[in-house]
């Protein structure tokens, strides 16, 4: 069992959380995986108003990691491998602020280590276009509602779930199969 005190977070948007969620519940290291908000002006904000693209917010993931297990890079290579960072507030059919590409850090480091993977990324032109993932502290975080939380898990055969959802997580097993986790 992990010490609390050794483990730490990150909070990444990478589109939908229904879909971000779904993958990182997957990967070993992971010990707390929450969907929520952040970045944005309102406090504790519901999802209808993270939709209307007024609170400034993004549909996030914290992930609370043990760094003994999984390193951030890891994780921030699997972020980068199941979502389009190079779609300025989209991922697919999904458009709006609240879809942007985000890392959203906790610790300074974290910020150095995600300015170097992004350059990595831009230096091996692995995308076509820019990366266009906004790196910021984190800010204003609150948790969606309980009925948000393990959506996929829940509800493995809803379209959303089945059409965007479901490839994410098959494509995260594929590319990262040393990072699954033992049923």
């Amino acid at each position: 069992m992990t010490n609390p005190s050794q483990s730490e977070t990150i909070v990444l948007g990478g589109g939908c959380f229904w879909c971000t969620e779904a993958v990182f519940v997957q990967v070993k290291g992971l010990i707390d995986v929450e969907s929520g908000y952040s970045n944005g002006q309102t406090l504790n904000p519901t999802y209808e108003q993270v939709c209307s693209g007024q609170t400034g917010h993004n549909e996030v993931v914290k992930l609370t990691f043990d760094p003994q297990v999984i390193s951030l890079r890891v994780l921030l290579e699997i972020f980068f491998v199941i979502h389009d960072p190079t779609t300025l507030n989209r991922q697919g059919n999904d458009s709006g602020t609240q879809y942007r590409s985000g890392i959203y850090v906790t610790q300074p480091e974290q910020a150095q280590i995600a300015q170097a993977v992004i350059a990595e990324i831009e230096a091996e032109s692995v995308f076509d276009s820019a990366v266009v993932t906004e790196v910021l502290p984190l800010q204003n975080y609150s948790a969606a509602e309980g009925y948000h939380q393990d959506f996929f898990e829940r509800n493995p055969t809803q379209g959303y779930c089945l059409a965007v959802a479901a490839p994410k997580v098959w494509k995260f097993k594929k590319t990262f199969t040393e990072w699954v986790k033992a049923k």
